[in-house]
């Protein structure tokens, strides 16, 4: 039963943010001018209309598969609740909300950070020095990758001294990019 209310909520918000955020996305003038460009809202379009295809599929193999099975019910659904906010799942799910939350206010290298060393710890690693390092690493790999490499633009953060650390990292980037480049 917890499976099919997912399916269904994700069923929703994913039709809520097709009709409200993709659907309204401002376009570009240089970009409506031209009849050969393709359109920026063309992908999220597509990847939400073919999960919400996926969707339904999912949502039809699951009602088939448990037809006439009594544990799939409400009440069934209700008693493994507190199981559900005791899992794993329920911690990563947790671990991602905040991240999410704190991304545009610390900036992408505080919350790769947080985000790999709690997940670390949360599949079982057992050395916090190991991982602090490991976290350290691969938060930078990524860093070099998406900022230098493909050029995109990571949130920097607002608070001062973190959006300080994250213009020094890009400038460094930069640099070492104009070396090779």
């Amino acid at each position: 039963m917890f499976e099919l209310i997912i399916n269904i909520l994700l069923f929703i918000f994913l039709g809520f943010t097709f009709f409200t955020h993709v659907l309204e996305a401002a376009v570009p003038a240089s970009v409506t001018r031209n009849p050969y460009a393709l359109q920026p809202d063309v992908w999220p379009k597509t990847i939400i209309i073919l999960l919400e295809i996926c969707l339904i599929i999912n949502i039809v193999k699951i009602i088939r598969k448990n037809k006439g099975n009594p544990e799939f019910s409400i009440s069934a659904f209700v008693r493994s609740i507190p199981g559900f906010l005791k899992s794993r799942l329920f911690l990563g799910i947790v671990i991602m909300v905040v991240a999410s939350l704190i991304l545009e206010t610390v900036g992408f290298i505080v919350t790769a950070l947080f985000v790999l060393f709690c997940y670390g710890m949360l599949l079982g690693e057992k050395n916090p020095v190991r991982l602090a390092i490991a976290s350290v690493c691969i938060t930078l790999v990524l860093y070099i990758i998406f900022s230098g490499l493909l050029s995109v633009n990571l949130p920097r953060g607002t608070i001062g001294f973190l959006r300080n650390f994250a213009l020094f990292l890009e400038s460094v980037v930069a640099g070492v990019k104009g070396i090779f480049g």
